[in-house]
């Protein structure tokens, strides 16, 4: 009997996955009832779920189904092994079972509400959480949920109102405070943040996340010590936890301690931890590209502290732009390399841009100095001269191994759809997008000839400040998404750009993400473009390893306000680096 509870309880815990699949199976071997081993099987599938073996995973909820196929659960998680696996029509059919099944249950909309979410239909996944707070509301955790669907809206106003209530219904909710805590750092209030996080750790005090996003905010305040103090909390409670030791990494490097940065950069990447969140991959993506950069030889930036307050919700502080010195590598060693590089300031029914001149100046410079055989710098272009200015630039990268171009100016998603807006855009009504923008994906065309890697760069980012009046969509734009979508900068919350679906050797390298603006630099250069040209002569680092050291630079730059985002892929059988060892 002790050896069977051991048995049901090793399946039962949820933090050591193998402990509870060996549990589990142990547990199917003597279990006969029917409904408890559906129950048995369920639990299994949920760690082999967790441990991205979607297939076995899907195995156990299928013999649980067979055994009890009125277990609701059953059909709850073996939907989010299906959306998992990438078979999201597969998920919303069992989720419809479940609904079914149950058809006042609020977990089967909020799940559903989940996988909306993970597949980028914020608006359905928002309708769905409203709907299981109506089942359901004193439930916290729907509140806490919301938030974030608002937060990747861009609606940090909204979320922080969902985080409030959630806490009001509990307020012993430690994920509604560390959530709110990030919506304050998003909005560039570390003070607020650091208060939330606090809260956090007094209401649980042996939580590893708590800490983990406390040394973060001190690490973004420049408060080393203090950073470290807690990633080594993180440790405690987490063993080998790898965005603690990245967090470590990144604290001694601007403590200007190499040595002690690269060791735990090395243990994040030696680590046996289960903990595969996104966090985790994230960490460990950086900790790959920091090595790579300390093993490059290259002196490292330096980054100055966040303020504790953002003095603007636009804008952060920057140095100027570095420009890097003329690399000596061999003529020919990356094949011939072409670019065209933009700056659009002087916008003539809106205000001025101050930093993109000096931006696309200071990326094309470096382009030269790194090798590249052609860079066009081109300013304040018309529609008719970015136009003519790709179409020349498409018959240059006809000849060339790789074709990149830069962009810095305004951009704007309609429908699904990116645009670079020109210097003579109105936009006095939304059906003008296709008469007075620029689609993206007429850009890349002009890069598609090049033999090797095509390369788009946007720090396009910025708030929408045009206001056109609503019409029927344009054909083409209603072709794309939903007929008579709003103008927006992004279209998830009205700022920035949509995500960009790419095929072939070809990158898009957005400035922010989806949900977030790109922000001005108050020193003449935008963040982004500080981060490319401190990086971009990196010697002997591969280019995918650059934009993530990129990407981190903005965040560090911007205590996390802004995250740059690469999308696309190369081809495996050769790597790419803007300077060759």
């Amino acid at each position: 009997m002790a050896a069977n509870n051991r048995d049901l309880q090793d399946c039962n815990q949820r933090t050591d996955y193998d402990r509870q699949i060996s549990g589990c199976s142990r547990a199917l071997s003597w279990m006969k009832p029917p409904n408890e081993r559906a129950r048995i099987h369920t639990l299994r599938g949920m760690a082999l779920t967790n441990k991205e073996d979607f297939n076995r995973a899907i195995e156990d909820y299928d013999q649980a189904i067979r055994l009890d196929p009125k277990y609701l659960w059953s059909w709850v998680n073996r939907a989010e092994a299906w959306y998992r696996k990438g078979e999201a029509a597969r998920a919303f059919a069992d989720l419809e079972e479940a609904a079914r099944l149950d058809p006042k249950n609020s977990r089967v909309y909020s799940v559903r509400a989940s996988t909306w979410w993970q597949l980028g239909e914020l608006d359905k996944a928002i309708a769905d959480y409203s709907e299981a707070i109506r089942l359901e509301p004193a439930f916290s955790v729907f509140y806490n949920n919301r938030a974030l669907v608002w937060r990747d809206k861009g609606d940090y106003d909204r979320a922080i109102a969902d985080y409030d209530e959630a806490i009001r219904r509990d307020p012993k909710d430690v994920r509604a405070y560390a959530n709110r805590g990030e919506i304050w750092r998003l909005k560039g209030d570390l003070d607020r943040a650091l208060a939330d996080q606090e809260k956090q750790i007094r209401i649980s005090p042996r939580n590893a996340n708590s800490y983990l996003t406390r040394g973060d905010t001190f690490r973004y305040r420049g408060e080393f010590e203090r950073a470290l103090a807690d990633y080594d909390k993180t440790l405690v409670f987490e063993a080998d936890s790898i965005p603690a030791y990245t967090g470590r990494g990144l604290t001694f490097e601007k403590l200007g301690d190499s040595k002690r940065a690269r060791a735990e950069f090395e243990k994040a990447l030696a680590s046996r931890s289960q903990n595969r969140s996104d966090v985790s991959k994230s960490s460990l993506e950086t900790a790959k590209a920091r090595l790579a950069a300390l093993a490059s030889g290259a002196v490292q930036p330096i980054i100055h502290a966040a303020p504790a307050k953002a003095a603007s919700p636009r804008s952060v502080p920057t140095p100027a732009a570095r420009v890097p010195a003329a690399a000596t590598q061999p003529a020919g060693k990356q094949g011939r390399r072409v670019a065209l590089v933009i700056g659009n300031s002087a916008y003539r029914s809106v205000p001025p841009l101050s930093n993109p001149p000096n931006d696309a100046a200071a990326i094309a410079k470096s382009l030269r100095n790194i090798g590249f055989e052609s860079v066009t710098l081109a300013s304040d272009m018309t529609r008719e001269k970015l136009i003519d200015a790709l179409r020349t630039f498409a018959n240059e990268a006809e000849n060339s191994d790789w074709a990149m171009v830069y962009y810095a100016g305004h951009g704007i998603e309609v429908g699904g759809v990116n645009y670079l807006v020109p210097v003579d855009a109105r936009l006095a009504v939304d059906r003008d997008i296709e008469y007075e923008a620029v689609p993206l994906s007429q850009v890349l065309r002009a890069t598609d000839a090049a033999k090797k890697i095509k390369l788009v760069m946007l720090d396009a980012c910025r708030d929408n400040p045009f206001a056109p009046r609503r019409t029927a969509a344009p054909e083409a734009v209603a072709r794309a998404s939903t007929a008579g979508a709003p103008i927006a900068s992004r279209s998830t919350s009205g700022r920035g750009l949509a995500e960009v679906k790419v095929a072939g050797a070809t990158l898009v390298v957005f400035a922010a993400k989806d949900g977030q603006i790109a922000l001005d630099g108050e020193g003449g250069n935008s963040p982004f473009a500080v981060a490319v040209v401190q990086r971009i002569a990196t010697p002997g680092v591969e280019i995918n390893k650059v934009f993530r050291l990129v990407r981190d630079d903005v965040m560090e730059a911007t205590a996390g306000r802004q995250e740059p985002y690469t999308y696309g892929s190369l081809p495996g059988k050769e790597d790419f680096f803007f300077v060759a060892k």
